[in-house]
């Protein structure tokens, strides 16, 4: 046991440090982002049929592990369509994370004028009975969520609100939007909610606030008009207040929770909210690295792969090497060996820098396309030997090559090839000789009438067209028949 222990910390590598980071880290965002949704049965379910995938992975049960890969092929795009509403907002909140250090309030004095100002208001409304939804903006933005609506900004105050709500106000009938102490917009629609368990016995303006709660973290206020009762919603969840005073216990907490003091985000606050799904997210962390990552049988395993060039100009012509192909020595764990298709394996020569001749290539590491948590051992060859030759723009006739003869009736009035002439790109070695390019051979046996036809051009190897593209020519022919 202790030797196992031991084994395990001396194998422990940097890499490994931030690789178990990185996965907590996700793991703890899919943690809370299910936990705030609707869908704790849908995760408790993946969960289970990843359980089984890795112990399919763990014994070898090739076919469970086949059917489980496409069965989680298909779960991701349905989760996708299902979920797009789930995931924005999840996107949302990874995107709001760099503003945690801009969330610290230092005008806690702003912020208990707010408060005051809102428990004023909601009690005033609730005594006269005035309908009334006052929305407190968190970390998730509301744009996307809100239609209509009148740009405000101004100060949260008593006054203000009760004038936006008063009967004879044109937004009266819409939500109010207070963020960073100040009323941005109001008279905005929210959506509506489709929960009808939740809604049950509640109006409209419940209906509007719950939606809106199920979309982002905002803290809604609903005032009834016809009960003149006090309703908090949050998170998808409905709570009424006995009276306005339990209101100031709801909004502090809620600045606390979204808008921590300076100094305590990183300190008290962060390590005090989901303590168990950060555990957790450790956990499963850990559990993943020690079966997918953890180094423990380091084997090594011969493969052979092609070579291939890429990056080579039009200008060059490449002599290849014999060698095709090399044989790769890899060393990892038997769990790395498993995670990877070797016929992705390749060995990608750069030949963007070429010099003229016979040249040595040493084929190194970063040539090979391999996972990096493999290590190369060797590469046999481990070197290659092309020669380089740049072509030169030269222009040479077309010649018309025939074959047979025509019908004893017939003669050959006139044969003729357009273009007559072409451009090619020829070595050096070349441009002091005649270099002959021909048609493909014209069969003259069955033609009876002129006509006129395309025809392939056939042309030295070491010859080559300007993006290798092989022109057609046109071939003429006209023929009469004999005089008797």
């Amino acid at each position: 046991m202790n030797e196992a222990i031991v084994s395990l910390i001396s194998g422990f590598r940097i890499q490994d440090f931030f690789d178990i980071f990185i996965i907590t880290s996700l793991i703890y965002l899919l943690l809370i982002w299910f936990k705030t949704t609707a869908s704790r049965l849908v995760f408790v379910g993946i969960s289970l049929m990843g359980g089984i995938y890795i112990l399919a992975r763990l014994f070898n049960l090739y076919l469970t592990t086949l059917v489980l890969q496409s069965f989680f092929t298909i779960l991701i795009i349905a989760l996708v369509v299902i979920f797009q509403e789930d995931i924005r907002r999840f996107f949302e909140r990874i995107a709001t994370l760099r503003n945690v250090g801009k969330t610290h309030r230092k005008a806690d004095k702003a912020h208990d004028s707010t408060i005051e100002a809102i428990i004023e208001s909601v009690a005033d409304f609730a005594s006269k009975r005035i309908g009334a939804i006052i929305v407190i903006q968190g970390q998730d933005p509301l744009e996307r969520h809100l239609k209509g609506g009148n740009p405000l900004d101004g100060l949260a105050t008593k006054p203000l609100l009760l004038s936006i709500f008063d009967v004879h106000s044109i937004g009266h009938d819409g939500a109010v939007i207070i963020n960073h102490n100040r009323i941005e917009k109001f008279g905005c629609h929210l959506p509506l909610s489709m929960n009808t368990e939740k809604i049950g016995e509640f109006g409209l303006r419940h209906t509007a606030a719950l939606g809106l709660s199920e979309r982002c973290d905002a803290l809604c206020i609903v005032i009834s008009e016809e009960k003149g009762t006090i309703t908090v919603v949050l998170d998808g969840e409905i709570r009424r207040l006995k009276n306005a005073a339990e209101l100031r216990t709801v909004i502090e907490k809620y600045y606390e929770d979204n808008l921590p003091e300076q100094g305590k985000v990183i300190s008290s606050h962060w390590f005090r909210q989901n303590t168990m799904e950060k555990a957790l997210a450790l956990v499963l962390a850990l559990g993943l690295w020690f079966v997918f990552g953890y180094q423990k049988d380091m084997v090594q395993r011969d493969y052979i792969i092609p070579i291939e060039y890429r990056k080579i100009s039009q200008d060059w012509e490449i002599e290849e090497s014999r060698d095709k192909d090399a044989t790769i020595t890899l060393m990892g764990s038997s769990q790395a060996f498993s995670l990877f298709d070797a016929k992705n394996l390749k060995i990608s020569i750069d030949l963007s820098s070429l010099n003229e001749g016979r040249q040595t290539i040493k084929l190194l590491a970063d040539m090979v396309n391999m996972p990096s948590n493999l290590t190369l051992v060797k590469i046999n060859p481990d070197r290659i030997i092309i020669t380089a030759h740049r072509l030169y723009p030269r222009v040479v006739s077309v010649h018309i090559d025939t074959m047979n003869r025509l019908p004893e009736e017939y003669e050959l009035k006139k044969i003729s090839v357009t273009p007559e002439k072409v451009t090619v790109l020829a070595p050096f070695s070349l441009l002091g000789n005649k270099i002959f390019i021909t048609t493909e051979p014209i069969d003259l046996s069955e033609i009876t009438v002129s006509r006129s036809e395309d025809a392939r051009i056939v042309y030295p190897t070491k010859v080559r067209f300007k993006n290798n593209q092989v022109p057609l020519v046109r071939v003429d022919i006209e023929v009469e028949k004999k005089k008797k």
